[in-house]
């Protein structure tokens, strides 16, 4: 977790540095992020506070917090003053904003409308005698997925509109997609609080036979030893875009705006890119992308949050209290 910047922050308001001081002081920056972003991360920062220090002299040092996307939406809106926040949804950003630490616009302030790195969902079965060739398989009977809790886990919001868009977007009624859902959720025997949790779940407590996750975690799981297969779903599958943005009002408050904005642009260079790759993410870049083909099977139907109404619809039809999800789990009896 984060110490010390505040004291850090009352420091440098007290004070104006001169461009030699400014050079010679070290600086912080406090990244929030959600959980399966770590292992790039760890890769990134060193390289950005390198480059950072040979253009300016200035040492960077970044305070880093991961967790499940929606608890470190509450914890930066409830006074953990992060200067970046690279989260699982643009829904979570978009409530930092409301909460009046993030200007209005922000999707604009960097390529991509600020999409860093995606994601799709992938499936992994506990062993050869779980087949999976579909969406659908998941509401067999003998099917017990795992996957996070949507009220907690980006994550977990992207695994359940992943879910509800294979068929809806392959034509299917929503009250269609409604019962699939529901079925599949009878089955889930634990809703972890985050996508890195549910991986512990499925690997290290053996709960479930079906891991429900992003592909770049089992791609990251399988690089760190793990011998279980995976399948990702290439008919249908999610765009699961995620987002960086600054916090205004926190950069403005410590004083380092400037590194703190040089690093989001950083995070869509080749350089970086090809980090987020290389653990799992599919990269934003063509160049980045075509380099890493093999690893990446292509979607034939790729679609994307606003092919299932936007946020906002999104938010109010499911994931609001007392909405659809709430609903879901009281008739199923997981409430």
């Amino acid at each position: 977790m984060v110490l010390g910047v505040g004291l850090s922050s009352a420091i440098a308001a007290c004070s104006v540095p001169s461009p030699t001081e400014k050079s010679n002081q070290p600086i912080k920056v406090t990244l929030v992020s959600y959980a399966v972003t770590q292992s790039a991360y760890e890769q990134i920062i060193p390289m950005f506070t390198e480059q950072w220090k040979q253009k300016t002299g200035q040492t960077v040092v970044f305070e880093q917090s991961y967790g499940g996307s929606g608890s470190q939406t509450r914890a930066v809106i409830d006074g953990l003053e992060a200067d970046i926040v690279a989260l699982a949804l643009a829904l979570d950003t978009q409530k930092i904003e409301k909460a009046g630490l993030i200007d209005p616009g922000w999707e604009a302030e960097l390529p991509n409308e600020s999409i860093v790195h995606k994601s799709v969902v992938a499936f992994v079965p506990r062993n050869e005698e779980i087949k999976l060739s579909k969406w659908s398989d998941l509401a067999n009977n003998n099917i017990q997925v795992i996957t996070a809790n949507p009220k907690t886990s980006g994550g977990a919001r992207w695994n359940f509109l992943a879910l509800w868009g294979s068929v809806t977007q392959a034509g299917g009624t929503e009250e269609k997609a409604q019962t699939f859902v529901e079925n599949v959720f009878k089955n889930v025997p634990v809703l972890p609080k985050d996508a890195r949790e549910s991986s512990d779940f499925f690997y290290k407590q053996g709960q479930g036979n079906v891991l429900l996750n992003y592909e770049n975690e089992v791609i990251l799981a399988k690089q760190k030893g793990d011998k279980s297969k995976y399948f990702v779903p290439t008919d249908y599958n999610i765009s699961i875009d995620n987002p960086v943005a600054v916090v205004d009002k926190n950069v403005d408050k410590h004083g380092n705006r400037e590194v703190a904005e040089a690093f989001t642009q950083f995070l869509f260079t080749p350089e970086a890119q090809r980090e987020f790759a290389k653990v799992g993410f599919r990269s934003i870049d063509p160049t980045i992308t075509k380099e890493f083909e093999s690893q990446y099977p292509p979607i034939k139907n790729l679609f994307t949050v606003k092919d299932l109404g936007g946020w906002e619809k999104i938010k109010s039809d499911f994931f609001a209290d007392g909405a659809a999800f709430d609903k879901m789990l009281t008739k199923i009896n997981k409430k």
